[in-house]
């Protein structure tokens, strides 16, 4: 076996507990005299959270890692985790409806996709009521999306903003 296979089987240790997707690993706080706790994804470069760790009745070492203790852990960096992508994809996906043309609602979105050497952003229109999509542009991604600006381009035959 390799060194990778074995940092993958599950691990049971009073500071270290593994399963094959999560590992919790019990530190020294770095601010005070107490025990911190770590959880890391795996294959993910740093953890997903870092808290405070109990003390043990000895008032000096930490209290050792137990199932119930790790399933929490487990609970609760996966909701950070699922808090921070819907974060990220709502900070690059925006939408407005706008009431134009005739009265038509035209939902316009911006899809924003993040690329340190060439990002790339997506202006689209739908129907409202059917969904179809009446047109769709290359934009910055700069681009502001507002319902003044979704109209402007709506009322200039979807031309390419500048």
């Amino acid at each position: 076996m390799t060194d990778s296979a074995d940092n993958n089987l599950p691990l049971q240790e009073p500071r270290l507990w593994r399963d094959e997707l999560w590992t919790a690993r019990v530190i020294k706080n770095e601010e005070d005299d107490g025990w911190a706790v770590e959880m890391t994804r795996l294959g993910d470069p740093e953890p997903a959270l870092v808290g405070p760790w109990t003390m043990g009745r000895d008032k000096k070492n930490p209290k050792p890692l137990d199932g119930p203790a790790f399933s929490t852990l487990v609970k609760t960096a996966a909701e950070v985790i699922r808090r921070h992508e819907q974060q990220l994809h709502a900070s690059l996906n925006k939408s407005v409806t706008v009431t134009a043309r005739d009265d038509r609602r035209i939902r316009v979105s911006l899809s924003i996709v993040p690329d340190e050497d060439n990002p790339s952003a997506t202006l689209s229109a739908h129907d409202d009521d059917d969904d179809s999509e009446l047109a769709s542009v290359n934009v910055s991604p700069a681009f502001r999306l507002t319902a003044s600006s979704a109209t402007a381009w709506i009322e200039a035959d979807f031309a390419r903003p500048r």
